[in-house]
């Protein structure tokens, strides 16, 4: 079977390993000129798949007006006349009742908890390395009610079989040493020891080389996505700037830019560009720089370890397809890497991204199936793209194959919205 995906992220690219892997023709198809340019690119390195958890959860709503007088708040909105960003927000309220957490947490962790098998058993077979660790996460809480707050994530966490262990002011020091340099700022933290971090971008662009070279994967770049065409129940090509291209099944994987597409053939993906921001900072100081990545609950933002790097991502802004780099936001993950690591790394040498994560208002992505049979989906990740990206494309791969999948893809295809 010939499969033509659309788009080169993270999912594009571990979509086309999985089908070809599996022995089919794969053509990879980006309007940039390489994998993994745009949110793929300069995201925060933390592949965390015990830390997979809905945005949209018990008190989000209260926080969020509280959020809005913030000067540092993990959420921004940017009011704009924008009836799907309304809708988004209207949604995401709608599943932060305990219930809805519940199922969307354990839909997550699902497939992060497959991913984490799959992107283990990938580093194996391809050998491909990507300046990774695999030294786990460090949720940190500087408020006892944060602990108390954690303790129905650990309760999932239990359920679904993820190693977690709960630690006092002391013992993160033990996980993070560089942590002893800053005394009294956190009350305790939830260690993951089998989550990692690693250079999503160096990742993307070796396995499509290993795509490339070794799997016979065709990718073709700078080729600008117009519409796709359908024909009796059927997908019968997709019109670019290189002209008309022609495949036996279809994957799209093109992030936030997934409704735009759809829309078109009458799928509704209630999938909304949610900005991100991070910051990349060489190390100057070994003993003063995480070993691994911490999350400051607080902020929300991510501080993670590269060789001789230090990622640092957080903030979330609705804004729609802006990509405008704001200062603000700048100073608000300056502000975090500054209070928890003063001493890691060179603040005057960081590189300043952003990038649009596509959130669904479930937090849940979008695998499988659509009313054409012909054409499937791979998206709506949110801000755990390459943490989901290994299972979710190899859940895709064995759905398109008719194969009985390793997880129950129970609750992840696009048909749970017209429910």
């Amino acid at each position: 079977m010939h499969v033509l995906i659309l788009g080169s992220g993270v999912v594009g690219v571990t979509s086309a390993y999985y089908l070809a892997s599996q022995g089919h023709e794969v053509t990879v198809v980006d309007r940039q000129a390489g994998p993994a340019m745009e949110t793929s690119y300069g995201n925060a390195g933390q592949v965390s798949f015990g830390f997979s958890s809905p945005w949209a959860a018990p008190g989000i709503p209260r926080k969020a007006l509280k959020w809005m007088f913030q000067e540092h708040a993990p959420l921004k909105i940017r009011p704009k006349r924008d009836p799907a960003m309304a809708r988004f927000m209207m949604a995401m309220f709608n599943n932060c009742t305990p219930e809805r957490y519940a199922v969307n947490k354990e839909r997550m962790v699902r497939v992060a908890e497959y991913s984490r098998q799959c992107i283990d058993a990938l580093r194996r077979d391809t050998g491909i390395r990507y300046e990774d660790r695999q030294r786990g996460l460090l949720q940190l809480f500087r408020h006892d009610a944060q602990v108390e707050a954690v303790a129905k994530d650990m309760r999932v966490l239990s359920d679904c079989g993820v190693r977690h262990r709960l630690l006092d002011a002391q013992e993160v020091t033990a996980v993070e040493p560089a942590l002893a340099r800053v005394p009294g700022k956190f009350v305790g933290g939830l260690h993951l020891p089998d989550d990692q971090t690693g250079d999503c971008h160096l990742f993307t662009q070796r396995l499509a080389d290993h795509c490339r070279e070794q799997l016979g994967v065709e990718f073709r770049f700078n080729v600008d996505i117009q519409r796709i065409e359908r024909q009796a129940g059927r997908i019968e090509r997709v019109m670019t700037s290189a002209g008309a291209l022609s495949a036996d099944a279809y994957v799209v994987c093109l992030g936030s830019f997934s409704p735009l597409l759809m829309k078109d053939l009458d799928i509704r993906l209630p999938i909304y560009p949610v900005k991100g921001y991070s910051l990349t900072l060489p190390v100057i100081d070994d003993g003063g720089a995480p070993q691994s990545t911490v999350m400051d609950e607080t902020f929300k933002v991510a501080i993670s370890r590269f060789d001789d790097r230090i990622r640092v991502g957080g903030t979330a802004e609705l804004a729609s397809y802006d990509l405008s780099l704001l200062e603000k936001r700048r100073a608000t993950i300056s502000m975090v890497v500054r209070d928890v690591f003063p001493e890691g790394g060179d603040m005057a040498k960081a590189e300043f991204w952003t990038g649009l994560r596509p959130m669904t208002p479930d937090s849940t992505p979008i695998i499988g199936a659509t009313r054409y049979d012909n054409l499937w989906l791979n998206t709506g990740h949110g801000t755990l793209g390459w943490t989901m990206s290994c299972g979710s494309a190899h859940l895709l791969a064995d759905l398109m194959a008719g194969r009985r999948p390793a997880i129950d893809p129970q609750g992840l295809c696009v048909a749970r919205y017209a429910a």
